[in-house]
C-alpha cells in the first residue's frame, strides 16, 4: 500500500534525526553558541555544497543574514553556490574542483567560517575549499552524511548523519541548519547569558 511507503519514510526521517541529535546535541549547541560570536565579532560564515546541499548552503545564509524567527541585526553569511560568473569562470579555467576553493581564498579571512555540506563527505570541490580555509585560518565544519568520509578527517568539527539515503541525510542537515540559527538568534537577542 502506499500509506505504508508514506509511513515508513517519515518513520525512518523521524529515527535517524533522533538518532543523530542524542549524538550530536551538545555539539550543536557549542557550535551555534561559536557561530553566533563569530559573528557578533564581525566575522563571515561561508557555506558551500552541491546539488540539494547547495540550495541549503543558499537557505542557511538567507537565515543568517535576513532573520530565522526572531527580528535583529543582519550578519554575514555567504553561499559560495550562488555567483554563476564565478562557478562557471572558475569551473572552465581551473575545473569543478576549485569552484569553492578560489573564493574561500578570495574572501576568507582567519577568524572566519567554513561549512561544507556534502551527504557523502567526499565531495571534491568541498574538500578542496576546507584545504584552503584551513590554510588561512578559518575554523572548518562539515555537514555530512554516511560514513563522512575524507571530510570528517580533515574538518575541525564533523557532524555526521549516519545513512545512506541522501534524502533522509538532507533533511537531518535542514533541522540542523534551523536549530544553529535558532542557537544564533537565542544569543545575538541576548536570550542565552554570555
Amino acid at each position: 500500500m502506499m500509506e505504508d511507503m508514506v509511513i515508513d519514510i517519515f518513520e525512518e526521517s523521524a529515527r535517524i534525526k533522533k538518532e543523530f541529535v542524542y549524538e550530536y546535541a551538545e555539539d550543536i549547541v557549542n557550535f551555534g553558541i561559536l557561530l553566533a560570536k563569530r559573528l557578533e565579532a564581525g566575522f563571515k560564515v561561508l557555506i558551500c555544497g552541491n546539488g540539494g546541499s547547495a540550495a541549503d548552503s543558499q537557505h542557511f545564509a538567507a537565515e543568517i543574514v535576513g532573520r530565522f524567527e526572531k527580528e535583529r541585526k543582519s550578519y554575514k553569511a555567504i553561499a559560495l553556490t550562488t555567483d554563476t560568473s564565478i562557478l562557471t569562470a572558475v569551473g572552465n579555467d581551473y575545473g569543478f574542483d576549485y569552484i569553492f576553493s578560489k573564493q574561500v581564498e578570495a574572501i576568507g579571512e582567519k577568524g572566519d567560517i567554513l561549512i561544507g555540506i556534502s551527504t557523502s563527505g567526499n565531495s571534491k570541490n568541498v574538500i578542496e575549499a576546507v584545504k584552503v580555509a584551513k590554510e588561512k585560518g578559518l575554523f572548518t565544519v562539515g555537514f555530512l552524511g554516511k560514513d563522512g568520509g575524507i571530510l570528517k578527517e580533515i574538518v575541525d568539527k564533523a557532524f555526521i548523519v549516519k545513512s545512506d539515503n541522501t534524502a533522509r541525510i538532507q533533511e537531518t542537515h535542514l533541522v540542523l541548519e534551523h536549530t544553529i540559527c535558532k542557537i544564533i538568534d537565542m544569543y545575538l537577542t541576548g536570550e542565552i547569558e554570555k
